[in-house]
């Protein structure tokens, strides 16, 4: 079976390399109108390059025919991919991906489903969305945000007015800011029959917008909330209806849960299962996609992921007896996810020593 993947970043590439011990193939949609840095990919599979205008026929069999498709990332053109679907099948499908990847329809979802999230205005002035919403309040464009892209905090009247006088040159929605306690994840994934597994919530840590560490299981999660989370992501599944990864971010407020994000792929906040799981989530991915039995999901102790921002080489003199660590052949730039690393103990409290070794080793 071939998969093509549209995108060529480090999540295509974890995805080949997860799926290539189960004797599938891969080829890759390079998008020339982004970025084209293809050393992620290069030696998994076929690459072929397309832009807006492309006969799609010509690209289909460039890629090698592929059995279906997925996605990697979520600034992709829904064009590029509801002509795709005349070829073979896409998981998840483009109506799921169309879902996440427009912020309002995204929280329509939300809503219509009785989900909570933060609060929001859409379709109306920054005066009258603060009225409504209070402040402070966030804007945030409808597409391509993420890593804290594209999201304007507005704290005071001082920057409501001013950015009321130039707003954003982009659609976007308000959101009520969120006093939250701590920010969590939670992977799943479902299988062509409708079969799901999921993964225990994740804790994140993030700055300037950009993930910096993952911890699982998350710890302070009572059954219950672990519970509602569960609840959520199943009433997503079944309303797309969805197939594969999905990623659903939350805030942590007191007792209660509040998605904040979902995305449609595998996600950063799941590298953690590449070691601390029985089965990562790039290989259940792919088992949904092939009609594959769903792997277990079940944490294997504590393990914690460490993103790697903009380092210049591989950093393997970090590692330690427990520790991996996953290069992804990028050009180092600030602030970039070059690997990570993932680190695994018996318990929390044996993960944080290790954590401490790991990071020390990498301030060197």
């Amino acid at each position: 079976m071939r998969i093509g993947i549209i995108g060529c970043g480090q999540l295509a590439r974890m995805l080949a390399l997860a799926g290539l011990p189960l004797g599938l193939k891969f080829s890759f949609v390079a998008d020339t109108g982004s970025d084209t840095d293809l050393s992620c990919v290069e030696g998994l599979g076929l690459i072929a390059p397309w832009q807006a205008g492309d006969n799609l026929a010509d690209l289909y069999d460039a890629l090698g025919q592929p059995d279906a498709f997925t996605v990697e990332k979520e600034q992709v053109d829904l064009n590029l991919l509801h002509g795709l679907t005349a070829f073979c099948r896409f998981a998840p499908s483009v109506n799921s991906v169309a879902h996440c990847k427009s912020r309002i329809e995204e929280k329509q979802l939300l809503a219509q489903l009785q989900i909570p999230s933060a609060p929001f205005c859409y379709g109306i002035d920054l005066n009258q969305s603060a009225k409504e919403l209070g402040l402070p309040m966030v804007l945030k464009s409808l597409h391509d945000g993420y890593d804290g892209k594209n999201q304007w905090l507005v704290k005071d009247d001082r920057q409501l007015t001013q950015l009321a006088a130039s707003p954003p040159q982009t659609d976007y929605l308000a959101e009520q800011w969120v006093a939250f306690d701590r920010e969590v994840s939670l992977i799943g994934v479902r299988s062509t029959t409708g079969d799901t597994q999921l993964y225990p919530l994740t804790e994140n840590v993030h700055h300037q917008g950009i993930l910096v560490r993952s911890i699982a299981p998350a710890q302070g999660i009572t059954p219950l909330m672990q519970q509602t989370a569960e609840d959520y992501m199943r009433a997503i599944f079944d309303a797309l209806p969805y197939v594969g990864v999905l990623a659903m971010e939350l805030f942590v407020v007191g007792d209660k849960l509040l998605v904040n994000e979902l995305a449609p792929r595998v996600h950063n906040s799941g590298h953690w299962t590449q070691l601390g799981a029985m089965t990562c989530q790039f290989e259940n991915h792919l088992r949904a996609i092939a009609g594959l039995p769903l792997g277990a999901t079940q944490a294997q102790g504590a393990t914690a992921m460490l993103n790697l921002l903009g380092t210049a080489a591989a950093p393997r003199e970090a590692l330690t007896t427990n520790a991996s660590l996953h290069w992804y052949n990028k050009t180092p730039q600030p602030q970039r996810k070059v690997g990570h690393i993932n680190i695994n103990a018996c318990d929390h409290a044996q993960l944080q020593q290790q954590i401490a070794q790991v990071e020390a080793r990498l301030s060197r």
